[in-house]
């Protein structure tokens, strides 16, 4: 085994020096021993969980339950025809089977064919008004089936704006306190662009 020798002072000297500008390198250090204890207690959460979310409220439905019944209904509404048809009866009615039957000749007629709303609404007012003052109980208006144009918009429009609007005209005011009834015309004064209205009698 060989012998360790001394050093001398140069030696030593620059020894210190080089002593003195070194620093001790952490990651040489052994590493603490975790606690054994510690290890077997279970980890404190950090946050509380999060509660359950509510469960949604089916009310009465059920899966593979019937589907409950609402007001909609894929039911059509009702033609011009038919509303006019189901509509009660208020004048005598040997006279309306006469008059649905084209066998009576009406006392005046006007033709708003043709006309756009803001124009046939006061043209009707002013006819059904005056052929009241004069005296005539049966008046035919006319009205048009519509154009008939392409269904290539994907918003439906109606076909006959006015054959649609002269019905609810003749039921608003001043105009329904005047007309005792409306029905579709017969084949031979217009059919479907046409309307017979029998108006009440001028109180004198």
């Amino acid at each position: 085994m060989a012998r360790k020798r001394k050093l001398s002072e140069e030696e030593r000297e620059l020894w210190d020096r080089v002593a003195r500008t070194t620093r001790l390198f952490h990651g040489t250090r052994k590493p603490e021993q975790p606690d054994e204890e510690a290890l077997a207690k279970p980890p404190t959460p950090l946050e509380k969980p999060l509660p359950d979310p509510p469960k949604a409220d089916l009310g009465k439905l059920r899966l593979g339950g019937a589907t409950p019944r609402t007001g909609w209904s894929h039911t059509p509404p009702k033609s011009i025809a038919d509303s006019l048809r189901t509509q009660p009866l208020r004048m005598d009615h040997k006279a309306h089977k006469q008059m649905t039957r084209g066998k009576l000749v009406p006392d005046a007629r006007i033709d708003l064919h043709g006309m756009t709303q803001a124009e046939a609404h006061p043209e009707l007012i002013s006819f059904i008004l005056r052929a009241q003052d004069h005296g005539h109980r049966l008046v035919l208006v006319i009205t048009g089936k519509g154009k008939v144009v392409e269904d290539w918009d994907p918003i439906p429009t109606r076909r006959g704006v006015l054959r649609h609007q002269v019905p609810q005209w003749l039921r608003l005011p001043p105009l329904g306190p005047v007309v005792m009834q409306v029905s579709q015309a017969h084949q031979r004064h217009g059919g479907e662009g046409a309307y017979y209205v029998y108006l009440r009698k001028l109180r004198g």
